[in-house]
């Protein structure tokens, strides 16, 4: 599977370091000390050296990306991953490394960004992609609604597959419909009802089809 997408790994791994290169660009611009962690109201409540703040984000961003690669690959029902799904595992993480990365510089340069705006949109469009994503995907261990019923029965896994896309598409819209409300409390609840329902939903149908 590697081999299938070499050039997109490269890409991918070189975006998701591009947010080093950004930061040499600005080194003597930058401050000693950058922000680092924001609280849920998007108030800085962590701070980070230059060094950290540069080069630590994406370099870990990177690991992460290619844990959840041989993650993917390692997964003895791989051969069910379509060419989108896998795609989105590619680019998670760079995205991540340069949004984050972006709101660490715009902050430490003095020109913040509302973070509690910025990540519930992001992730809100993240899950509109996930929802779209959820009734075309096929039996795996490591993408999808994993659950023992979901897992043990192809009929369940479609049908909750099916039920959650539509869940996370409406929750991603509603995500990015309240982001300027700077409310993170909101953004919790619909993240827990989107994990939540499904589950639910999934097994009632397994009882459903035990009865059967």
């Amino acid at each position: 599977m590697l081999k299938k997408y070499k050039n997109t790994l490269i890409v991918t791994s070189i975006v998701t370091l591009i947010p080093i290169l950004i930061g040499l660009i600005l080194w003597n611009k930058l401050p000693e000390q950058l922000p680092f962690h924001w609280d849920i109201n998007g108030n800085v409540d962590g701070w980070a050296s230059k060094s950290v703040a540069v080069f630590a984000m994406p370099a870990l961003m990177l690991v992460m990306q290619w844990v959840c690669i041989f993650a993917s690959t390692a997964d003895p029902k791989s051969a069910n991953y379509n060419r989108q799904t896998f795609r989105l595992v590619l680019w998670i993480c760079p995205i991540l490394s340069f949004v984050l990365n972006t709101l660490v510089y715009s902050a430490a340069l003095g020109h913040s960004l509302p973070v509690e705006t910025v990540i519930p949109m992001l992730m809100g469009a993240l899950f509109i992609v996930l929802g779209n994503l959820l009734p075309k995907m096929k039996q795996t261990y490591t993408m999808g609604i994993k659950l023992p019923w979901t897992l043990s029965n192809e009929e369940n896994w479609n049908k909750t597959h099916r039920f959650a896309g539509k869940l996370w598409v409406a929750g991603g819209v509603i995500t990015m419909a309240t982001a300027f409300l700077g409310n993170f409390w909101i953004f919790m609840v619909i993240i827990a009802l989107m994990c939540i329902i499904p589950t639910v939903y999934s097994y009632l149908l397994f009882r459903k089809q035990q009865k059967d």
